[in-house]
């Protein structure tokens, strides 16, 4: 027993020096930040990066500090540093937290000691698709610039927007060879953050990466299995195949599965949204009307009315043209969907695949369906005879 307690207390006590070193070190850590964000930008900055009013200094990433102000008018100045010597450093502005997409701002200091910065989009993962002079960030009049003192650098510029920004994922990278004729090299290392304007907070999403495109693949998979594969076939089994006994147990199974798995998708689509802040407007607009217009199929179903009701026929009208709009917005808000998340070659091929197969069959079933009818002599028009 006494052994057990010596060691219980020199395990304690190793557990108490490493807890102290650690809080050194991050005490050392925040008075080297606070030590940096009390440069005086004024010295060597013009206005209005050199006069920040009400300016927020906070580390984002390696030896990046990150100084902003947002004004009333939501006007966002912004001042980037970190240690540099060759090459090229970066902040982007993403909708998803991905590169695709982005618009970023990326400034050097060639050999000859000319301070370079450009706007760039990114269309693709390869240099010749990262695209200078191009972007959607909402720069103001006031030019941009890059300076280099000593072996800081500083890359300012000035963005207005409609409202007050908030979350915003964030993309810092860097390089250390020089862009070729304004066009990119490929950058040695990179991060992403999602950045509170508002708090000056600061989370890293780098490493939930993973988390986070799994689920967006999942929300993927649950919209087009729920709304663009179960209830476009329920719609076509009620639709066509009505002379089959088990039509409705077809339909009404099908259709409860794409509910559960379109409700899920929408589930986990909010919880993206809530994690991430992003706003997506469309997506999310159509996706909670194509949730409610679901919603009211489902309860169409438990108050539908008897064969023999005189309310039965507008029933079918109601049931008939809400889940053709329910079905339409669907695979709207699924092309949407893949546009906005910069799905690749393989996710398109195969929803196009998918709803150019159900739109076929649509198609022969529906000539079959009218020439049947242009057959059935209970479908002829009946026209009166004259008595002679």
């Amino acid at each position: 027993m006494a052994m057990i307690s010596r060691l219980l207390m020199l395990s304690l006590f190793i557990m108490l020096i490493s807890l102290a070193r650690r809080k050194g070190m991050v005490k050392g850590v925040d008075e080297d930040a606070k030590a940096l964000c009390s440069v005086n930008l004024a010295q060597f900055l013009p206005p209005p990066y050199g006069g920040l009013e009400n300016m927020i200094c906070q580390p984002v990433w390696n030896s990046y500090l990150l100084r902003y102000s947002q004004t009333k008018d939501n006007v966002v100045t912004i001042v980037l540093s970190t240690v540099y010597t060759t090459g090229w450093v970066g902040m982007g502005f993403s909708r998803d937290g991905k590169m695709i997409n982005s618009s970023c701002m990326v400034g050097w200091v060639n050999p000859e000691g000319q301070g370079k910065i450009r706007q760039y989009y990114v269309e693709g993962l390869t240099p010749s698709k990262i695209k200078p002079e191009k972007g959607e960030l909402p720069l103001t009049s006031v030019p941009p610039l890059v300076y280099l003192q000593g072996a800081t650098i500083y890359l300012a510029f000035q963005l207005k927007y409609p409202n007050r920004l908030k979350n915003q994922p964030i993309l810092l990278a860097f390089a250390t060879k020089y862009p070729h004729h304004h066009h990119l090299t490929v950058h040695d290392d990179k991060t992403t953050i999602l950045f509170d304007f508002s708090s000056g907070n600061s989370f890293d999403v780098s490493a939930g990466s993973n988390d986070y495109t799994s689920s967006r693949k999942t929300h993927g998979v649950l919209g087009i299995l729920g709304w663009g594969l179960f209830c476009p076939f329920g719609a076509i089994f009620a639709r066509y195949l009505k002379n089959q006994k088990s039509w409705y147990y077809f339909h009404v199974s099908a259709q409860f599965i794409g509910f559960i798995l379109g409700f899920a998708g929408v589930v986990l689509g909010l919880q993206l949204h809530n994690k991430l802040q992003v706003h997506i407007p469309a997506h999310e607009g159509i996706g909670i009307l194509v949730l409610v217009l679901s919603i009211l199929q489902v309860l169409a179903f438990f108050l539908r009315p008897d064969r023999d009701s005189k309310y039965r026929k507008c029933w079918n009208l109601y049931h008939g043209w809400v889940g053709r709009i329910a079905l339409f917005f669907a695979a709207i808000n699924i092309v949407l969907g893949m546009h906005y998340a910069g799905a690749g070659e393989g996710w398109k091929i195969g929803y196009g695949f998918l709803l150019g197969t159900i739109m076929l069959v649509c198609i022969v079933l529906e000539t079959l369906l009218r020439l049947k009818k242009l057959d059935d002599p209970t479908h002829l028009p009946t026209y009166p005879m004259n008595s002679i």
